[in-house]
């Protein structure tokens, strides 16, 4: 009993510690390098459920992915303050804790990519956000995640993965505040911003 209380105490004594210091709230920017296009998109592995911690620490998650980091630097990273939102381009949603594209959802990123490859003089930048359940660090983890499977859907279409930056904010620019399913599956989204070359 004295061993699963001192178990009890040191795990209250950690989660306490994790919560005092927390990470930042910032988003994550990544700026990614995409393989050669896929025959079709494939569906992604389900992500861990929003109770469940983020696969790496917080600080890794806020952190740029290690792909991006071992890419070498051949231009600077675009500021998202540099882009602006263009009607043509609509944004796409996913299922709760999902990430994969749905079948609704890749037609509308077959538009998307139609009017990129008729606009090859911008750069977009898709942004990936989520509702407000589950922790900071794993809604910055799950929009990444949202950014890269939506571009990597676009290159499979033809879109040069060198005009893409994607960036999670997480649950942090919510389109909808209020506490229902309607309003969060209006959150879960990935949404895109253009500027010119």
């Amino acid at each position: 009993m004295a061993t699963r209380v001192a178990h009890v105490t040191l795990m209250s004594l950690l989660l306490a510690g994790l919560m005092i210091t927390g990470c930042a709230k910032r988003p994550t920017t990544t700026t990614a390098a995409a393989t050669a296009p896929a025959p079709a998109p494939r569906a992604a592995a389900p992500a861990p459920a929003p109770s469940q911690p983020a696969p790496s620490s917080g600080a890794a998650a806020a952190a740029p992915s290690a792909a991006a980091a071992a890419a070498p630097a051949q231009t600077p990273r675009p500021s998202p303050k540099e882009f602006m939102a263009v009607a043509a381009l609509k944004e796409v949603y996913f299922d709760f804790d999902k990430y994969d594209i749905r079948p609704e959802d890749a037609k509308t990123l077959d538009t998307n990519a139609t009017w990129l490859k008729s606009n090859a003089d911008n750069l977009v930048l898709i942004e990936g956000h989520c509702d407000e359940r589950g922790t900071n660090e794993y809604n910055l983890a799950l929009g990444e995640r949202r950014a890269k499977a939506t571009m990597n859907y676009l290159v499979s279409q033809g879109i040069q993965a060198n005009r893409i930056t994607i960036i999670s904010y997480g649950e942090e620019r919510p389109v909808c505040t209020e506490h229902t399913e309607a309003c969060w599956a209006k959150n879960r989204r990935a949404s895109f911003l253009v500027k010119p070359r």
